[in-house]
């Protein structure tokens, strides 16, 4: 007697993975056909939306091009623009076209370019050490900038006086 139960429990066992194999086989089929005539600018699944790829374009800077001036272009999200009176120890740059910008950093390094003209000068953030990279006409400026020292930069360190555009930080704990 026990042998006849595992035989028809086996059997009906086989049997229900028989029919989910061809059920997931038919509606599998479905949906390619389905696919196959749908246009190709469809979404990745039923419905859902497709991937979202980080292209690490800063958020906003449209508008704060807009309002400031300054064109912020790429980063790694480690180095944020921020509101000069959100806080203390705040990396501040300070430019003749535009009035005092601040960032703050964070994780143990980060990345940020960017377009602020006429830069003279610079103080670092209190926890992050920064490299500046300047242009004008051709010629560079490389900076570096201890934590919470003030620095002069752009025209303020040229012997020319030539305004300088800040283009790059780098910081690092």
């Amino acid at each position: 007697m026990n042998l006849a139960r595992r035989i028809i429990a086996t059997g009906a066992v086989a049997a229900a993975c028989a029919g989910a194999v061809a059920f997931t086989f038919a509606s599998g089929s479905a949906a390619i056909a389905h696919h196959a005539s749908a246009d190709r600018t469809s979404t990745v699944v039923d419905g859902a939306p497709g991937y979202a790829v980080e292209d690490f374009n800063y958020p906003g800077a449209d508008s704060i091009k807009a309002q400031k001036g300054i064109t912020l272009k790429r980063g790694d999200g480690h180095i944020t623009m921020v509101d000069c009176a959100s806080g203390t120890g705040l990396m501040e740059v300070y430019s003749r076209k535009s009035e005092k910008i601040c960032f703050r950093a964070t994780g143990p390094s980060g990345y940020l370019s960017l377009e602020i003209p006429s830069v003279y000068g610079v103080k670092g953030e209190a926890d992050h050490e920064a490299d500046l990279q300047l242009t004008t006409d051709g010629a560079t400026q490389s900076i570096d900038v201890g934590k919470g020292e003030w620095k002069a930069a752009g025209e303020a360190a040229d012997p020319d006086g030539r305004a300088f555009v800040l283009v790059e930080i780098r910081t690092s704990n």
